[in-house]
């Protein structure tokens, strides 16, 4: 027999409802604004429905590990792979990552301001930093650099990278993809010439549409 909740209610939501609405929690309020009662005030459902899908509260933290796994380091190292003809072409893949929404630069920040007070979640972070400075290492040693130079240039991208999300940069499109092309011949030690920018700016303004 339902209880008064799950009949006000009427439905156990999903899930990925519960877990959508754990993610919102945390990109809002960081990791201490997701409890199970707030959520399910969130969704109108009783408490009880979050059992249906997850044992725990514990169990629904590692989801959300999984999800950052999944927008974060994921779409890194698959753009480090992405098909180019040229150094510069395939560092434009990883700028774009960044830039876009394949990489969740809001999940990414508050899995950072998580790991402050969570140790495992720390250690997660250190596998997921050095997971994504390898895949750039390996892409620049693709395109002729030396071990060494490789370490150092990935580590520039990288930092450079994550320092804008962690420092919560604030700067227009325009600005930063003026920055692009000197961001890449840093990284890279070459300008990219005028016609992969302008694939590369038909990109981002296909992705912006």
């Amino acid at each position: 027999m339902m209880n008064a909740d799950e009949q006000e209610s009427g439905w156990r939501g999903s899930r990925e409802g519960w877990l959508e609405a754990a993610y919102s929690a945390l990109i809002e309020g960081g990791v201490d604004a997701v409890k199970i009662m707030p959520l399910a005030s969130r969704l109108r459902l009783s408490r009880t429905s979050f059992y249906w899908f997850f044992k725990d509260r514990p169990g629904l933290l590692a989801a959300l590990r999984e999800r950052w796994a999944e927008r974060t380091t994921g779409p890194l190292v698959e753009a480090t792979l992405a098909y180019a003809e040229s150094e510069t072409e395939a560092m434009l893949n990883i700028v774009g990552c960044f830039l876009s929404d394949a990489f969740d630069s809001r999940l990414e920040f508050a899995v950072r301001s998580w790991a402050l007070q969570d140790s495992e979640v720390m250690a997660d972070l250190h596998r997921a930093d050095a997971e994504r400075l390898e895949a750039l290492g390996r892409l620049l040693a693709r395109w002729g650099h030396a071990p060494l130079d490789a370490d150092v240039r990935a580590r520039t991208v990288y930092l450079v990278q994550i320092g804008y999300i962690s420092m919560q940069a604030q700067e227009t499109v325009a600005t930063r993809l003026e920055r692009i092309p000197h961001y890449v011949e840093i990284y890279t030690g070459r300008r990219p010439p005028e016609n992969e920018m302008a694939r590369f700016l038909a990109q981002v303004d296909a992705g912006q549409a």
